[in-house]
């Protein structure tokens, strides 16, 4: 208890902030799967135009999810890590001096294409949980729970380990090529699923990704930290990345 009291204390703000959220989003997961056993109708907000039919609160959590979407679509910069909000020119310090646009290039293109291979690979998931679903062996309700599980690795991924890490090479999230895919790929699975509450979280995950890839082509230098100073350890106030917060854990007294 202790040491997680000190590990607390010496974690940032954003870290604590994003921590809070990874448990949030583990609570709404057990609340699913207690509807699912409980109460089962309540997925039919998902069919058609449902979403119209009546309240619930699973349209509280499509409110969320919108929400967060329409974070990633405009530059803000409270409660909103530097990863997600880098695309954009206030959280740009340029290094334009230090780096040519050849480098710049090169980067992105490298980083381009291992972002390449990572579509692939979760297009083949999404293809083999399209098959299943194809079959009968998911039903939509399943198909729900599948983007369910996914939102909370999605915060795993940021807090604990990323293994996207190991195809894009990136030091952190913060430098991550990727890091606004997020709720594109969170929402994938409902593509199997159709109605107004899956087509309207898929076309603003798709929006936001558009968004985020257009950034990407036109203004390549706010994604790599050696153009944009703001992405550099040094300069970083997010410390999300797990190496930081090694290093803020109380060292072991030495034997005597």
């Amino acid at each position: 208890m202790q040491t997680f009291l000190s590990l607390w204390t010496n974690m940032s703000p954003m870290r604590k902030r994003y921590a809070l959220r990874l448990l949030g989003r583990c609570i709404l997961l057990v609340l699913c799967v207690l509807a699912c056993i409980f109460q089962p109708e309540i997925f039919t907000v998902l069919q058609g135009m449902n979403f119209f039919s009546g309240f619930t609160w699973l349209h509280v959590l499509w409110i969320i999810w919108v929400v967060d979407m329409i974070a990633q679509l405009i530059p803000v910069r409270a409660h909103i890590s530097l990863g997600s909000q880098k695309l954009w020119r206030m959280r740009f310090k340029p290094l334009l001096d230090k780096v040519s646009m050849q480098a710049i290039k090169e980067h992105i293109i490298a980083t381009s294409r291992a972002a390449f291979w990572v579509l692939l690979l979760w297009a083949a998931l999404i293809a083999v949980i399209g098959v299943l679903a194809r079959i009968g062996l998911m039903t939509d309700t399943a198909l729900f729970m599948t983007t369910m599980v996914f939102y909370v690795c999605d915060l795993i991924c940021v807090l604990i380990w990323c293994p996207f890490r190991l195809i894009m090479k990136n030091r952190c999230c913060t430098t991550c090529r990727i890091f606004n895919w997020d709720h594109l790929m969170m929402f994938s699975p409902l593509i199997f699923v159709g109605g107004f509450y899956c087509w309207s979280l898929l076309a603003m995950s798709i929006a936001a990704w558009l968004v985020w890839e257009l950034c990407v082509f036109f203004h390549p230098e706010r994604f790599w930290e050696k153009s944009n100073g703001a992405l550099s350890c040094a300069n970083c106030t997010d410390k999300l990345c797990t190496q930081y917060c090694r290093k803020l854990r109380p060292k072991k007294p030495s034997p005597m």
